[in-house]
């Protein structure tokens, strides 16, 4: 199933802006404004904005392992490299250091991304504009390949959040998680994918927390009901049971855990059944926490449908005392329709 591309467009926007509270800030409300028939226009726009904003405050340093030949010590010596300068009869020490550097995996991802934008045919020829006027900054940052990105080194602290939401569009970009259909629309491309699936379940804990302060949405962990006191030395090696979004009113509990896959069912022999993974976890998080089985406590496996998708829309399974469900989170409609889906749930389990 496919949607109108602006209705899409404001779509990712919403998310996005649940997701990154920043793009509530003055700096952005013009996108906010603006209809955009192309999606790395929009991504083009916002990048824009932030990168301008991190340019006036100076793009992040970080330290950078470096590694040269030079005529005084400086760091740690390489001593191999040193005697094979000196067989060399080069009057040089191999040096390994780090320095306070711009050229880090933070802007090397902006730079990369910058360039991509520029000679994206679907991009405005005034932001393209915009975008090569930030290219002067990232003089000394090194222009890396996309596909050598370790996305898993990305680390967020205060002197650097800002380049949360900012390496989230580029990470969008440069993955290509958005297709182009035949007809010119556009969908979620259609497999798991852990960086998607983050945004996902933020922006449904976001959503809630937003409209809904009084079910105390949060992520919180979950502790092992153990009816005896194991060795400590075993009590390591048990997972830690985390929550995507857990709403609390009046005694009852709701888990949800946010899904986000090109297919919620699975083909079992004959029949499409519910991933008995997915299934299995939501039952562990409701049944540890519920430590007295009141049945307060209820789960929800809660997947991100991006296409046209029979999936068992019904009441929930009571297993163990505990209501178990699963549903969709439709993301091709307007986004009221979106919002009046997450409304649902909390009417469904809370009134």
């Amino acid at each position: 199933m496919t949607v109108d591309k602006g209705i899409f467009i404001r779509n990712i926007y919403y998310m996005l802006s649940y997701a990154f509270q920043i793009l509530k800030q003055e700096d952005y409300q013009q996108v906010a404004g603006e209809d955009f028939e192309k999606i790395h226009d929009l991504f083009a726009e916002i990048l824009e904005k932030g990168v301008s904003r991190q340019v006036k405050q100076g793009l992040y340093r970080a330290y950078v392992p470096m590694q040269e030949d030079l005529s005084v010590i400086r760091g740690k010596v390489q001593l191999n490299a040193t005697i094979a300068l000196k067989a060399q009869h080069k009057q040089k020490i191999a040096c390994e250091y780090d320095e306070f550097s711009e050229d880090n995996l933070y802007n090397q991802i902006l730079k990369v991304t910058i360039h991509h934008l520029i000679h994206a045919a679907d991009v405005s020829a005034e932001r393209r504009q915009k975008l090569r006027r930030l290219l002067p900054f990232f003089g000394n940052v090194t222009l890396i390949q996309p596909d050598h990105i370790a996305w898993n080194r990305l680390i967020y602290q205060r002197n650097n959040r800002n380049y949360e939401l900012l390496l989230n569009i580029c990470y969008l970009v440069l993955n290509s998680l958005l297709q182009t259909t035949e007809d010119g629309n556009y969908k979620l491309i259609e497999f798991s994918d852990e960086h998607m699936e983050r945004l996902y379940e933020r922006f449904i804990l976001e959503y809630y927390r937003q409209h809904h302060r009084e079910l105390h949405p949060n992520a919180v962990q979950v502790d092992w009901n153990l009816t005896e006191q194991p060795d400590q030395t075993m009590i390591q090696f048990l997972p830690t049971m985390q929550t995507d979004i857990t709403l609390q009113k009046d005694g009852k509990t709701l888990i949800i855990d946010a899904k986000y896959y090109g297919k919620s069912m699975v083909q079992n022999y004959s029949k499409e059944t519910l991933r008995s993974g997915h299934l299995y976890q939501i039952f562990a998080y409701v049944k540890n926490m519920d430590k007295d089985n009141s049945g307060n406590v209820s789960g929800l496996l809660l997947y991100a449908k991006t296409e046209e998708e029979l999936f068992p829309e019904g009441e929930p399974f009571v297993i163990g005392g505990s209501r178990i469900g699963a549903r969709t989170l439709d993301l091709n409609r307007e986004f009221r329709g979106i919002a009046g889906q997450l409304e649902d749930i909390v009417k469904h389990f809370f009134t």
